[in-house]
This record gives C-alpha cells, sequence and structure tokens, in this order.
C-alpha cells in the first residue's frame, strides 16, 4: 500500500512498487472533504478553523471542527449546540456547491472520460487507459488533489485500487485531505483490519447487529460464513457483504449512468407522530418529488418511505405498484399508507425526528392506460383513473406556474410552512442529476 497524508510532502511506500500494479489498481475515488462546510469557509475566510454547521434546526453538514466536539449531520440543532456550544451555524450556498463540485468533477474528467459521479461530492474514474500520457494512477490522483486544491481552495481525498468498493474504504481511511493507494498484493490485510462500518451497505442497524455477535472489523466479517451472514441480515445482504469482505466486488464504472431513485426528506426535530405533522409534512415531500419526476417523463412504481424516531432509530416500509405513480397527491396519499403501517408496528413511538420519501423502479418509456371507474377500492390512486386523470391535469398546470413564476408562485397551501425544514433538493446532491 502506498499512502500520503495532508502533512507528506509526498507519496510514501509502504509495500511494492508502483510498476508490480499499474495494470490493476486504476479506480480512483475521489471525495471532496467535508465538502458543505468547507465550501462555507472558503466563502468566508473568519469561519476558517472554526466549528460551523450548514443549517438551523437541523444540522445538515458540519466542518471538520464541529465533528472533532461529535456535531454530525441529522442532529437537531439544540443537541448540536450542547456537544459545542461555541458552534456557528450558517446558511447553505447551494448554487455554490454545484458549480464548485460541478468544478472538482471536471477536474477529474480532465484526466478520462471514465468519471462516474455519485454525488454532488464525490466521483470514481478508472485512469487505466491513460497512465501513458498522465503518469502512473498514483501520480494522477496526486495531480488531482493538488490542482483541486489550487484552483478551487478545497480539500479532497482520494483512494486508488483495484475495485470499487475498496478505492472507496481508500478514501474513508485518507481523510482528511490525503491519498491512499492500496496494493493488489497487500490489499486483504489492508481490508481486514479496518472496522466494518466502513464497508458499503452497513449502516447503523447492520452495525448493531454485528457488534451484537463480536463482529468489529472486516477481517472478523470475512471469517463468517455466508450462511451466517445471511441467517443474520437477510440473503441480499448476506450475500453482498461476504462478497465484499473478501473485495470480490465485479462493478464496472458506468459514466453515463441514470438516476435510480428520486427522494426527499424533512428533519422535523422532535414531533409528535400525529397526523396534523405527518400529512402536510408528506405533502410537501411529495410535492418535490413528483414535480422531478413529471418533469423529467420518468414515473418510478415503488414508494418507500423512511420514518426516524426519537433515538435516531430508522424504519422504512416500502410498497410496488402495478401502475407508476407522478402526481403529488397520489404519492402523498400512498406515503401516509406506509408511515401509518410503520407507526401500527411500533405502537411505542410517539416523537419523530425525521420523514423521508423516495420513488424507485423508475420507467424510461410508460404508457398512461385510461380506466372506467369501477368503484375498486384503490381507484383514487391509480393513475388512469378519472381522479388519476385530474390530479395529473392539476399537477401540470401547477409545475406550468412555476416554470414560469418560480416554484413559490403556487403550490398546496398546507405545505408552505414544511420547505423551511426539509433538505432543499439541491442539497441532496448530484446522484441524482438526471431526474
Amino acid at each position: 500500500m502506498f499512502a500520503a497524508s495532508p502533512k507528506a510532502s509526498g507519496i510514501g511506500q509502504a509495500r511494492g512498487e508502483w510498476g508490480e500494479m499499474a495494470d490493476a489498481a486504476t479506480i480512483l475515488h475521489a471525495d471532496l472533504d467535508a465538502f458543505y462546510a468547507s465550501v462555507e469557509q472558503l466563502l468566508e475566510p473568519s469561519l476558517r478553523g472554526r466549528p460551523i454547521a450548514v443549517g438551523g434546526g437541523v444540522v445538515l453538514a458540519a466542518s471538520y471542527e464541529a465533528k472533532a466536539f461529535g456535531v454530525c449531520g441529522g442532529m437537531s440543532g439544540r443537541d448540536a449546540r450542547r456537544l459545542c456550544p461555541q458552534l456557528i451555524f450558517v446558511g447553505g450556498h447551494f448554487s455554490d456547491y454545484q458549480r464548485l463540485g460541478d468544478a472538482a468533477i471536471k477536474v477529474i474528467g480532465d484526466f478520462t472520460p471514465l468519471v462516474e459521479r455519485i454525488s454532488i461530492d464525490e466521483a470514481f474514474a478508472d485512469v487505466a487507459g491513460c497512465t501513458h500520457l498522465f503518469g502512473t494512477p498514483a501520480e494522477i490522483a496526486a495531480t488531482i488533489r493538488r490542482r483541486v486544491r489550487t484552483e478551487l481552495g478545497l480539500p479532497i481525498s482520494v483512494g486508488v485500487a483495484r475495485t470499487k468498493h475498496l478505492a472507496k474504504i481508500a478514501s474513508q481511511v485518507a481523510k482528511p485531505d490525503g491519498l491512499v493507494v492500496v496494493d493488489p498484493a497487500a490489499e486483504l490485510s489492508f481490508l481486514h483490519a479496518l472496522p466494518v462500518e466502513l464497508m458499503w451497505g452497513v449502516g447503523p442497524v447492520t452495525r448493531t447487529r454485528l457488534d451484537a455477535i463480536g463482529v468489529a472489523t472486516i477481517g472478523q466479517l470475512a471469517e463468517l460464513s455466508e450462511r451466517s451472514l445471511t441467517r443474520l441480515l437477510g440473503p441480499a445482504a448476506g450475500e453482498k457483504l461476504a462478497a465484499l469482505a473478501w473485495n470480490r466486488d465485479p462493478r464496472q464504472l458506468k459514466p453515463h449512468r441514470r438516476a435510480r431513485s428520486a427522494g426527499a426528506q424533512s428533519a422535523l426535530g422532535r414531533k409528535p407522530a400525529v397526523v396534523q405533522v405527518i400529512r402536510p409534512t408528506l405533502l410537501h415531500l411529495a410535492d418535490r418529488v413528483a414535480t422531478r419526476l413529471r418533469a423529467k417523463s420518468r414515473p418510478g412504481r415503488t414508494v418507500t418511505v423512511r420514518v426516524r424516531f426519537a433515538d435516531l432509530k430508522s424504519v422504512t416500509r416500502s410498497i410496488t405498484l402495478d401502475a407508476p405513480v407522478y402526481t403529488t397527491v397520489t404519492l402523498a396519499r400512498l406515503a401516509e399508507n406506509l408511515v401509518r403501517v410503520t407507526l401500527a408496528d411500533h405502537p411505542g413511538e410517539k416523537i419523530i425526528s425525521l420523514l423521508a420519501i423516495s420513488v424507485s423502479h423508475l420507467e424510461e418509456h410508460w404508457d398512461l392506460a385510461l380506466e372506467l371507474p369501477l368503484g375498486l377500492a384503490d381507484e383514487a390512486l391509480r393513475p388512469g383513473s378519472p381522479t388519476g386523470m385530474a390530479r395529473w391535469a392539476a399537477d401540470c398546470a401547477i409545475d406550468k406556474i412555476r416554470d414560469r413564476f418560480g416554484w413559490e408562485a403556487i403550490g398546496y397551501g398546507s405545505t408552505a410552512l414544511e420547505a423551511v425544514r426539509s433538505v432543499p433538493d439541491a442539497f441532496r446532491g448530484l446522484a441524482e442529476k438526471d431526474l
């Protein structure tokens, strides 16, 4: 493994010679460090070196100085100030996030056309075909970091490895503002020593389950049989993590990938789990999601909601439809039904801190089939029914007014207050940039 820290003057060698691995370790994962907070510190030099958080009632992002006190994204403003009394809250400059995120990805694109952007502040790149022009992958990664720092004034961490999964882990190990290159001859010793939460797919719930059986490192996870993992985590997650623990990751880069879902979320602080809170919040979220689906003519068949309770435990519920959904009210009603089921399954939970809606299984080509009014129980939720068509017509009229006069010109009255609490679409990243 080669590794460089932000304090290092160059790339130091830990094992092997780069010439031995040039044909293998060519996948880069570049990730701008504490991106939103770093942009705010770039725009306002007086904030540099100070603990800051983007947001207000809820922390959308935190600087490394704030993270040192335990402040993290999704935390309520009250809890963040309790951990860090000197914390400075700033509003988000979303157009600057877009501009600088685009500029950083463009720097990567100067070295290879094989760039897969996965969010506003991170991307994969395959440099196998351009080493004869720009040097070894390690040298390319170092040049990218230098240019992003010099031209944009932002720190960026880069991991280089043989697979996407390992490259992403390497970039996390490199943080803050560093470079880690993993030698294929030493990748398992590198990987197995790391904490299991660095793996793709290991969130808080999975981490808790693994911790309960004494699994703290990726190496300990690798020692478990796939059958044991499947029994603990389910077939899909168990099979995936068993493979990734041994760095078996055949995925290729997808430079022109399209978004597979669209979503929005609203951080509520601590609110009672009552319909007066839930219904307007979901309608607002559905409005933002359905508007994007209609704008690109990409309705979706699977609706998912996420409910986070007071203890920050999250629960998701999904439904897959026979016909794709694209109207605001229909999406909101479906989401409300899912939230109702979630709360019924957790009767002891009386406080919610976040609601989220996403739509997936997006349609590339679809035709709307008109339906006769047959008095079916779910008729109001069917897109081709008279009610569905009326909702479509109303939404199209709203879309046209907003296109001409702006988003705030018209909307659903009960959602007006929710806009200040929801995470803005621009902040949710460019993984959905094609929607």
